[in-house]
């Protein structure tokens, strides 16, 4: 079987998984128990926190409140940075930001989006035009989850303090973090990360925040996380997310090569008379998203699956959404005859060329298949 889905989850790292364990057997206290055991574990997520942090910020500057997932990450931000004025956002968030603005509009925050480029890239002059003197927040993705598209986080974080320095930033790192280089500048207040993209596991997630900004609470309880998101930490999850980032940043630049080269053989392998490609080609080499015309996406991933091959049709988690297009792919521009077709092809740092010339070997297979079987 080949999974090429890795943008919704990624199997977990087995040496990562395998040195985590002891948090689960020898290590499973409470690392805010006052006894020995409890205590060293609190000094040993400040470690893990502190290397994290530093793959892509300032530890000095930035702190990491760890979450559940990117999803409560993203809320986190948006309701707790965004209390007042508008919240400016764009067409091609993930669910967990653009329906957490949707949210903050219906709560009294005016709710503005900005439109996308056909690559699914912001449209940098109409998201400036929606910041004023009461945006508190504007929160965009770095790398969109559908199409791959990367936005210049930093550079459009400076356009927007430019002109409203009292504005907040947040970005979504979820697609971005662990596969493609870049550092916070301090134009960025918030960012949002994610474990089981990277080979950790599902349930663990973080929250990044210059130190000077000022959050309020998102979960009440006991006060751990200094306060920001009680709850008992999920200590087996941040350590595994802390292996698979160290891994995984240990070989950054050499993973982008390689997927790049793997991007390239599946959408080189592609009949072009069967698919268009909706990727840019300077995006996230992890994310190939295509569309294949006259036929149906969700038929072509079940017959792909049976034929032994795993790919997705957009964002995992607006699978359950009852719209039947993608919002994101509806604001591309992508046409009636077109949308209906989209296909999302993702890898992870251990896909393979071979792999990839299989997958596009099979693609091809099924969509002439089910175009003979339709016409």
């Amino acid at each position: 079987m080949i999974y090429f889905d890795n943008a919704a989850t990624t199997k977990p790292d087995d040496g990562c998984l395998a040195e985590a364990a002891q948090y689960l057997t020898d290590k499973f206290y409470n690392p805010s128990a006052l006894y020995a055991e409890g205590y060293n574990l609190h000094l040993e997520l400040a470690e893990a926190r502190k290397e994290l942090l530093s793959h892509i910020a300032d530890p000095d500057e930035f702190e990491l409140i760890f979450t559940s997932c990117g999803t409560e990450a993203d809320n986190q931000a948006v309701f707790c940075g965004g209390r007042r004025g508008n919240i400016v956002s764009t067409m091609g968030e993930h669910a967990a930001v653009y329906e957490s603005v949707q949210e903050a509009g219906r709560r009294g925050a005016e709710a503005r989006f900005a439109s996308l480029m056909p690559d699914g890239s912001v449209d940098v002059s109409d998201l400036l035009s929606k910041v004023d003197g009461k945006t508190s927040l504007v929160s965009f993705i770095h790398v969109n989850n559908e199409t791959g598209a990367v936005n210049d986080v930093n550079a459009i974080a400076a356009k927007i303090k430019a002109k409203n320095p009292r504005t907040l930033v947040h970005c979504d790192g979820v697609q971005a973090f662990g596969k493609i280089p870049f550092t916070l500048s301090q134009n960025i207040d918030m960012y949002s990360v994610s474990a089981h993209k990277i080979g950790a596991l599902k349930g663990t997630g973080a929250l990044i925040k210059r130190k000077k900004i000022v959050l309020s609470p998102y979960i009440y309880g006991g006060g751990q996380e200094r306060g920001l998101r009680s709850g008992t930490e999920n200590v087996f999850g941040i350590q595994m997310f802390r292996l698979a980032a160290r891994k995984s940043y240990l070989s950054l630049k050499e993973n982008y090569q390689k997927i790049s080269a793997v991007n390239a053989a599946l959408w080189n392998g592609l009949d072009k008379e069967l698919f268009t490609r909706i990727s840019p080609e300077g995006g996230s080499p992890y994310i190939l998203t295509v569309a294949a015309r006259g036929v149906r996406g969700e038929t072509i991933l079940h017959m792909c699956d049976d034929a032994g091959l795993i790919i997705g049709t957009g964002s995992a988690c607006s699978s359950n959404s009852a719209k039947r297009h993608s919002r994101v792919m509806t604001s591309c521009g992508v046409g009636d005859d077109l949308i209906d077709g989209v296909l999302r092809i993702s890898f992870s740092k251990e896909s393979s060329i071979e792999q990839a010339e299989e997958g596009a070997r099979i693609l091809n297979e099924v969509v002439r298949k089910d175009r003979e079987l339709t016409e």
